[in-house]
C-alpha cells in the first residue's frame, strides 16, 4: 500500500507540473503588441517616412566579434528611403525584392490561402506594412573596403522574373558596383522549394585587396495580435551542435544584445505552422547575433549570422553562399534542410511522446487520405494501448459501486468520528480487495498521451485548412456550430455516471 501511495504521490506531482506549464504557456503574460497610437496621430505619408529614415543603419551587424576585424563603422553611404519593387514569382511562392539592398519585403505562399473562403487570397509571410514588418535582409561588411549593405541600391536588367513552365530554376540577379568593387548578389528560386540559395559574387577590380564579410538577419515587429486560447511562440530561435535548440524572444533581445562565435547552426523566427530561417554550412563559421531597435516605428527585432572575413586578391574575385528557407514547418522537409531545423515544430516538453503520436497520424492520413479520419484513428489506437488500464479503471468503479451501500452504513455508524470511519473503510477496502485510486491512476497515466497529442494537432500544419467532412471544413479552427463540443460534453456526463457517486456528503457527489 505504501508502495502504491509514493508511485499515485509521484504521478500526481508530474501531471501537476505539466498543467502548470500549460497554464503558464496558456494564460501567462504574453508579449504586449506595439502600439498603434502614434500610427493613428500621424499621416501616412508621415509614418511611412518615419518607418524608412527612422534607425537607418542601426540594424547592422558590429564589424566586432571574431576578432578579425576593426571596430569602425560602416563605409556605405545610406541610398534613398525606398528603392523599386521587382516581382518574383515561382510555382509556390510570389515575392517582391527591393532594390534598396536586395531587401525580400513581401513573400507569399501560393499553396497557402489565408482562408478558405477566397483561395486565390494567398498567406503573405514577409510583409513591409506601416504598422508591422517582418523582412529578409542580407549584405556585405567590410571595414576597410567598400560593402554593399541592405541599405545599397542595386540595378536589375528586369522588374519582373517568373518561372516558366519549363524551368525548375529562376534566378534573379542584382548588381552594385563602387569604386571599382563589383556585386553580383543572385537569389536562386526551383520549383516546388520554399528553400532558396542566395549567392554574393564580388569581383575586385582595384588594385588593393578587399576583404570583407557576409551577413544574413531576419528582422521583424512583434505581432499586432496574439491567440488567448492557442498560444504559440512567435519570436527567434538559435541552433548549433553545441546549444542546440534556444529561444531568444523580443523581451531578451531588448535585454541583452545576444552574440555567440558559432560552427555550423541556424537562426530563425518562428510563428504558428511557418518558419523563416538562414542556414549555414556544416563547416561555416559565424557570429549569431541579436539586435532591438525600439527607437523606430514600429519596433524591430533582428536575428542574424555574420561570416568570417574572406580574403579577395586584386583583381580577382571570390564568391558568398547561403541559404534560405521560408516556408511551412513540415517536419520531414525541414529534416532534410539542416539539423535540428525540424524542432521548430515544438512540441514542448512532450516531443518524445508528441513526435512519434505525429507519425502514427501521418501514417493513418497517408492510408485513408483525411486527416479528421486519422484523428480518429490515432485516438482508438491510443485507448486500445491502454485498454488493460482503462479496464482496471472500470473494474475498480465498478467494485466501488458494489460497496457504496457499505460504506453509506459505516457513515452512519461512525458520525462525525472520522478517524474510527476512516480505518473502518480501510479495512473494508482490503477486505474487497478494492484500491480506492484504482480508477484515477489510470488516466493520470494517460494524461501526458494526450496533452502530447494536444501539441502534435496544434502545431501540425497539415491540418491548416484540411476538410474533415459536412460543415467541418478547417481543422485546424473550432466547430462553427459547436456540434462537436456538445457531443463531447454528452460523453463525459455519460462518463460521470459510469463513476461511483462519492459517500462523503452531498455536496461532493453533486
Amino acid at each position: 500500500m505504501d508502495n502504491s501511495r509514493l508511485f499515485l504521490y509521484a504521478a500526481l506531482a508530474f501531471v501537476g507540473l505539466l498543467i502548470w506549464e500549460q497554464w503558464k504557456a496558456d494564460y501567462g503574460p504574453q508579449p504586449e503588441p506595439v502600439p498603434v497610437v502614434q500610427q493613428q496621430q500621424q499621416s501616412s505619408s508621415n509614418i511611412s517616412a518615419q518607418s524608412n529614415t527612422a534607425g537607418m543603419g542601426s540594424d547592422l551587424p558590429e564589424l566586432v566579434g571574431l576578432g578579425n576585424e576593426s571596430a569602425t563603422g560602416s563605409n556605405n553611404n545610406a541610398a534613398a528611403a525606398t528603392g523599386k519593387l521587382i516581382h518574383i514569382e515561382t510555382d509556390v511562392i510570389d515575392a517582391q525584392i527591393d532594390t534598396l539592398g536586395g531587401v525580400i519585403k513581401s513573400l507569399k505562399l501560393k499553396k497557402f490561402p489565408v482562408d478558405i473562403e477566397h483561395p486565390n487570397d494567398f498567406l503573405e509571410i514577409i510583409y513591409n506594412r506601416q504598422d508591422s514588418l517582418y523582412l529578409v535582409q542580407n549584405g556585405l561588411r567590410s571595414s576597410a573596403s567598400v560593402a554593399p549593405t541592405h541599405y545599397s541600391s542595386f540595378t536589375t536588367a528586369k522588374d519582373s522574373y517568373v518561372m516558366d513552365d519549363s524551368s525548375d530554376v529562376l534566378r534573379v540577379p542584382f548588381e552594385w558596383q563602387e569604386n571599382g568593387i563589383q556585386v553580383i548578389k543572385t537569389y536562386e528560386f526551383k520549383r516546388g522549394n520554399y528553400l532558396v540559395d542566395l549567392k554574393h559574387r564580388i569581383i575586385n577590380q582595384t588594385d588593393s585587396d578587399w576583404v570583407g564579410s557576409q551577413y544574413r538577419q531576419l528582422q521583424r515587429s512583434r505581432p499586432l495580435e496574439t491567440s488567448k486560447i492557442l498560444y504559440t511562440y512567435t519570436g527567434s530561435v538559435v541552433y548549433n551542435d553545441e546549444i542546440k535548440y534556444e529561444k531568444i524572444d523580443f523581451d531578451d533581445m531588448e535585454e541583452k544584445p545576444f552574440q555567440l562565435e558559432s560552427s555550423g547552426g541556424w537562426v530563425a523566427m518562428l510563428q504558428h505552422y511557418f518558419i523563416s530561417a538562414w542556414v549555414a554550412k556544416p563547416e561555416e563559421t559565424n557570429l549569431l547575433y541579436s539586435i532591438a531597435n525600439t527607437k523606430r516605428f514600429p519596433a524591430s527585432y533582428t536575428i542574424g549570422m555574420r561570416s568570417e572575413n574572406q580574403l579577395i586578391n586584386a583583381g580577382s574575385e571570390g564568391e558568398f553562399n547561403s541559404q534560405f528557407f521560408v516556408g511551412p514547418k513540415i517536419v520531414n522537409r525541414l529534416e532534410e534542410i539542416a539539423p535540428g531545423l525540424e524542432l521548430t515544430v515544438d512540441y514542448g516538453a512532450l516531443t518524445f511522446l508528441s513526435k512519434p503520436l505525429y507519425w502514427l497520424l501521418s501514417f493513418y492520413n497517408s492510408l485513408v487520405g483525411n486527416w479528421g479520419i486519422a484523428i480518429i484513428l490515432l485516438t482508438l489506437t491510443v485507448k486500445a494501448v491502454f485498454y488493460k488500464l482503462s479496464e482496471k479503471s472500470y473494474k475498480s468503479m465498478a467494485r466501488m459501486r458494489k460497496v457504496g451501500p457499505r460504506l453509506k452504513a459505516l457513515k452512519e455508524r461512525y458520525g462525525d468520528d472520522r478517524q474510527q470511519m476512516n480505518k473502518a473503510m480501510m479495512e473494508l477496502y482490503k477486505t474487497e480487495k478494492i484500491n480506492p485510486m484504482g480508477g484515477c491512476l489510470p488516466m493520470l497515466v494517460q494524461m501526458p498521451v494526450f496533452i502530447a497529442l494536444y501539441w502534435a494537432l496544434l502545431e501540425s500544419v497539415d491540418l491548416r485548412q484540411a476538410p474533415f467532412f459536412l460543415w467541418i471544413q478547417d481543422l485546424s479552427v473550432m466547430d462553427p456550430y459547436f456540434i462537436l463540443p456538445v457531443l463531447m460534453g454528452i460523453s463525459m456526463i455519460i462518463q460521470q455516471k459510469l463513476s461511483p457517486t462519492p459517500m462523503a456528503d452531498p455536496v461532493q457527489a453533486k
